[in-house]
């Protein structure tokens, strides 16, 4: 069985695309006010633009199985040095990290993300960051497993 991490490059981009529905759809289930149905956050046309032009500040990592795509992680490279009040730190946000749900318990997300601190730490990152909807306690049982705290919370009043 061949496994790695690697780089996404475009011929990924239809299982990308995949993946992205899945997400779509966990949070469409638990918040179908704020998300649509089969909705997917990037068109191909996006992706190909993440992958051919943004990759030094948006990296994009794929979990490929034996020539199959099984998950994701995208990744933002934030600086803060040039801010007023916080720290001057280089900071890598997760925006996105999927699994196919047909593959999950089988520790793609834990190898994902370890992947991720670890090329974070590679180019002096201070911190791994991302967010987490309420709506999905399995991704935040996932991530306080793989160490992370709460840093900050956001807050809703829904009129």
């Amino acid at each position: 069985m061949n496994l790695k991490v690697r780089r996404a490059v475009v011929k990924d981009i239809p299982k990308i695309l995949d993946l992205l529905v899945q997400v779509d759809m966990v949070h469409h289930n638990g918040r179908p006010d704020l998300f649509r149905a089969g909705c997917k956050k990037y068109t191909d046309e996006e992706l190909c633009i993440l992958i051919e032009q943004e990759q030094d500040t948006r990296p994009i990592f794929i979990y490929e199985e034996d020539g199959r795509v099984l998950g994701y992680a995208f990744c933002m490279l934030m600086d803060y040095s040039d801010e007023h009040v916080l720290s001057p730190i280089k900071s890598l946000y997760i925006d996105d990290l999927c699994v196919n749900e047909n593959c999950r318990g089988k520790h793609i997300g834990t190898k994902l993300f370890d992947f991720v601190k670890d090329y974070a730490r590679e180019i002096g990152c201070y911190n791994v960051t991302l967010n987490v909807w309420a709506c999905n306690p399995t991704a935040l049982k996932f991530y306080e497993k793989c160490g992370m705290q709460v840093q900050k919370m956001g807050m809703e009043w829904v009129l």
